[in-house]
């Protein structure tokens, strides 16, 4: 049987027999490999960025009230922070970012990597909590009362933050916003923007990065505390 060329629901398509399907898929998916591992590279450039040390106190308030920048890493030493475009009265809130938040995977895979996810907006905490129940979102909220969107290079739109602590110190390790964060929602994309990253032994990492066999520490979400 030989290949043709046919218009499926007004689209043009090839229809060609399995052998050939199977010979094309494989090519493709040599590529689909090599985008894998460019990916991978990029990571590890990226976990080798330099680092700015946070020198000013910021302030949020979330459920639980006041809190510093410290606060929201909770006891973990990496701080992913997504700022979600949520405005004061705002009457039309960002579809994209909704989208993002539908996405958000089960905080325990990230927890139990020493990763705390939150997202901020400038909207008052009322407004926060009361768009937060209509999406069914769960993951820590805070609002921003002073220059942190700005000063980290958020100003009216969106984008995501990374911090590392260490003791008190803060450091900033890395942002990003447009296009590049349309591709979060699992907990690996998410761990790829840490400094420590998944912290598996087949990552290119600074030398010193905890790391573990892959899959080792994989748990269902709910048996991390109770294997």
């Amino acid at each position: 049987m030989a290949g043709y060329t046919t218009k499926i629901d007004a689209v043009e398509r090839r229809i060609v027999p399995l052998e050939s399907w199977h010979r094309e898929r494989e090519a493709l998916l040599a590529k689909e490999k090599a985008h894998t591992r460019a990916g991978d590279k990029l990571a590890a450039e990226r976990r080798r960025l330099p680092w700015v040390k946070v020198e000013k106190d910021y302030v949020f308030r979330g459920r639980v009230g006041e809190a510093r920048l410290h606060d929201l890493f909770e006891g973990r030493r990496q701080l992913i922070v997504y700022h979600h475009m949520l405005r004061p009265a705002d009457p039309a809130p960002c579809s994209g970012c909704g989208m993002v938040g539908d996405q958000i995977p089960h905080l325990a895979h990230l927890h139990q990597r020493d990763a705390t996810l939150v997202f901020v907006s400038r909207a008052p905490l009322p407004e926060i909590e009361a768009f937060r129940a209509r999406m069914g979102w769960s993951m820590p909220w805070y609002e921003t009362v002073d220059s942190f969107n700005t000063d980290f290079d958020v100003d009216g739109g969106f984008g995501v933050n990374v911090f590392y602590r260490s003791g008190t110190d803060i450091y900033r390790t890395y942002f990003t916003t447009g296009r590049a964060a349309e591709t979060l929602g699992t907990v690996w994309t998410f761990l790829d923007l840490t400094p420590l990253g998944r912290q598996e032994t087949w990552e290119d990492s600074p030398a010193g990065t905890p790391q573990t066999a892959p899959y080792q520490w994989w748990r269902l979400h709910d048996e991390y505390e109770h294997p």
